[in-house]
């Protein structure tokens, strides 16, 4: 482990043996400090989080933007600040803490036995919202984490979020998809961040007005298991309570070839998620790349394409 891996899992772990024994109040202001330190600072993270909203609310003016970004910082700080808390909530600070509307779409899906995948962005707290799940609806579910480096702190995060009630397959290693649909196959839940390919077969889509490219999976698992496929959209407003939608289920095309069923749904998923990032697009924590054309040549592959 290298220098710069080993401080980077010692402050991941200090934020979760210190910052859940903060009170409330003094795990927000400690948020919004970092937040607002990060955003003078204007880091790479930062410059990129202001490209991708320029993408999203275009022709405003840098002072708005500038404006956006910090709010963004603040949103992606309070996330940490809640997501290292987490453990340390009661069930019923967890049940309080999120109220998603249009939740029927979910619970009905989940009583009718065929298996759900639930696809949401970068938003606000998906974690937050995997606890809910969890707590609220007493209901197990099976996610996707990228593995990270050092491996320490993979494993942290794989620990932290089985602690919340969720099981956690690696992206890496091909064996995730099987036993994804094999979950769905027998009536379960899954929950996947989808709007980031990272892998080299994404699905390329219109996403505010440019070409982005976005995993096939959850398209591909309501195919194969004919699991019911939910966008689900993430913000924050000025309570302690985070909001949240279940958009109505993507159906499967009747007609195409599967490459094309796949096309058209996770455009399908992309529209949902831009609706809900129009509304808050300070809750989208989106700090790299993700459009084409601002990705490395060399990852476009031959011809310019993803």
């Amino acid at each position: 482990m290298s220098p710069r891996e080993r401080l980077t899992d010692a402050l991941y772990g200090l934020g979760w043996s210190t910052v859940k024994k903060l009170p409330e109040p003094a795990a927000v202001r400690l948020g919004q400090t970092v937040a607002d330190l990060a955003w003078r600072k204007r880091g790479t993270g930062v410059r990129r989080l202001e490209s991708n909203y320029a993408r999203v609310v275009p022709d405003t003016s840098p002072e708005r933007l500038a404006e956006l970004s910090r709010a963004g910082m603040r949103s992606y700080l309070r996330y940490w600040m809640e997501s290292f808390r987490l453990p340390a909530w009661s069930e019923a600070r967890i049940r309080a803490g999120f109220d998603p509307k249009d939740v029927h779409h979910l619970t009905d899906g989940i009583a009718s036995d065929r298996g759900v995948v639930l696809a949401l962005p970068h938003m606000a707290n998906w974690d937050l919202a995997g606890a809910w799940v969890t707590t609220e609806l007493r209901t197990p579910f099976t996610t996707v984490a990228e593995r990270l480096r050092p491996e320490s702190l993979y494993d942290r995060f794989v620990a932290y979020r089985e602690g919340l009630g969720m099981e956690v397959l690696p992206h890496s290693g091909g064996s995730a998809f099987g036993t994804l649909a094999r979950r769905l196959r027998d009536g379960g839940l899954v929950c996947l961040v989808a709007e980031r390919d990272l892998s080299a077969s994404g699905v390329a889509v219109d996403f505010f007005g440019d070409i982005a490219t976005m995993p096939a999976g959850p398209a591909l698992l309501a195919q194969q298991t004919d699991a019911l496929l939910l966008p689900v959209t993430l913000w924050y407003d000025d309570s302690p309570v985070m909001q949240g939608r279940v958009h109505p289920p993507i159906e499967v095309p009747r007609s195409g070839t599967r490459a094309e069923k796949t096309s058209v749904m996770t455009q399908a998923l992309a529209d949902a998620f831009a609706s809900g990032i129009a509304d808050h697009p300070e809750d989208w924590h989106m700090l790299q790349r993700l459009w084409r054309a601002d990705l490395d040549p060399a990852r476009r592959g031959p011809g310019g394409t993803a």
